[in-house]
């Protein structure tokens, strides 16, 4: 049976999100905390952009180390040969690649205003794929931007083309969050059947339905006979209205009754890893977790009518569909009230010495500890909020990878 995989693309499509950002430290430690979850792809990044070919550069480093595997890192550019070669001339260790391309009368009228017609949008997809091919990609996936206001016709030739030019996915774009469940599942299972490639999911919230028409269209390409792939984004961040939520997707496909059980996931999630990458997701994003939000909301476990609290005292199952240590919550979160020492942009050695002691972390020398203090400084700058413990371990444990994630060269 075909199987279900998630592609989170938090580090592409969460950090373009209007009024909302990561520095790379934070989109670093996202992507450590999206393995340690078993999600299948990080979309990372886009190589494209000046400004994270040394991010980009960094993470293919520590997938080299294994300190990022088995998770993929996927770069996200246009479908258009320009943006291939640029691509792997900045970064030709590149293995993982998401071609994007416009394909619905709206786009193609409305953005291009007659410069590319059907056939043009073809053309420039498959040249891409082929020339992404050529440069040694190991896997990739073709995009159907507004999948949902495109003709299932042209969706189904755009597919083929995609195939026989080598791609390995293609990704069905609901990207006004037009479709509901019923319309997606048909479109895909078509598609799954015509196309005969393995097709993604990926679902905006513009009407409030991300992730019920990414469980809906994942099944459409499982029951077409092909592997589907959820795009996913941490506590649903995302443009707009935001994109489908990574756990409660999975909390959907793996509890509801329809699906549970009855539908494969094709990697090892551990879901008690939810509610540490939601707790950070939200710190580093400045975004609150909203109190109703399925898993990781402060309401989600929370019981106060007598009818509800009762029922629940005696069996947690009469009104808790799963429980809340299965998302990895339940222990007791420590605020210090009295003295603080922190670590910052204008931290001295003692102090900061302090801190790492008070983690097990020495250092050979001062200057050692000097020069770690220097990369957290910077990274404070960067991230303007005080380091997580996981970040200053990580600049400590690699010291010359986090300064690479901290260098930034304008344009000249």
């Amino acid at each position: 049976m075909p199987k279900i995989h998630f592609i989170d693309v938090t580090n592409r499509d969460g950090v373009q999100t209007a009024k909302l950002g990561l520095s790379k430290l934070e989109k670093t430690l996202l992507n450590m905390y999206l393995n340690e979850l078993g999600v299948f792809q990080s979309e990372f990044g886009f190589p494209t952009t000046k400004h994270e070919t040394n991010y980009i550069s960094a993470n293919l480093e520590l997938a080299r180390l294994g300190v990022l595997a088995p998770i993929r890192l996927e770069g996200w550019i246009r479908a258009i040969v320009a943006d291939v070669e640029t691509a792997f001339k900045r970064l030709p260790d590149l293995k993982h690649l998401n071609l994007s391309i416009s394909t619905s009368d709206q786009m193609i009228n409305g953005k291009f205003e007659g410069r590319k017609d059907h056939f043009d949008i073809v053309s420039d997809m498959t040249a891409a794929v082929e020339a992404a091919r050529q440069h040694g990609a190991e896997s990739i996936g073709v995009n159907a931007e507004d999948a949902s206001r495109t003709k299932l016709e042209y969706l189904i030739e755009f597919g083929r083309a995609a195939r026989e030019a080598g791609a390995d996915r293609l990704r069905y774009c609901d990207t006004l969050g037009y479709d509901d469940p019923f319309t997606i599942y048909d479109a895909i299972k078509a598609l799954a059947q015509k196309v005969e490639l393995p097709i993604e999911v990926h679902c905006h919230g513009d009407l409030g339905m991300a992730v019920a028409n990414s469980v809906a269209g994942a099944k459409g390409a499982v029951d077409g006979g092909q592997d589907a792939y959820i795009n996913t984004t941490v506590n649903g961040i995302g443009e707009r209205a935001g994109n489908a939520d990574l756990v409660a997707t999975i909390l959907a496909l793996t509890k509801s009754k329809g699906l549970a059980g009855k539908y494969e996931l094709g990697d090892n999630i551990d879901l008690s890893r939810a509610w540490k990458i939601a707790k950070f997701a939200s710190y580093a994003f400045d975004v609150p977790i909203p109190i109703n939000q399925p898993g990781v909301g402060d309401n989600a476990f929370a019981h106060e009518s007598g009818i509800h609290a009762d029922g629940v005292l005696k069996d947690p199952q009469n009104y808790e569909l799963y429980g809340f240590r299965e998302l990895g919550r339940g222990v007791p979160e420590i605020v210090e009230t009295g003295r603080e020492i922190g670590a910052g942009e204008y931290s001295g050695i003692s102090g900061f010495s302090h801190v790492m002691g008070k983690m097990a972390v020495s250092f050979a020398s001062k200057q050692e500890a000097n020069e770690i203090l220097e990369l957290v400084r910077y990274a404070t700058v960067e991230s303007h909020k005080p380091l997580i413990e996981d970040q200053l371990l990580f600049i400590a444990k690699y010291p010359k990878i986090a300064k690479k994630l901290l260098t930034l060269t304008p344009l000249e």
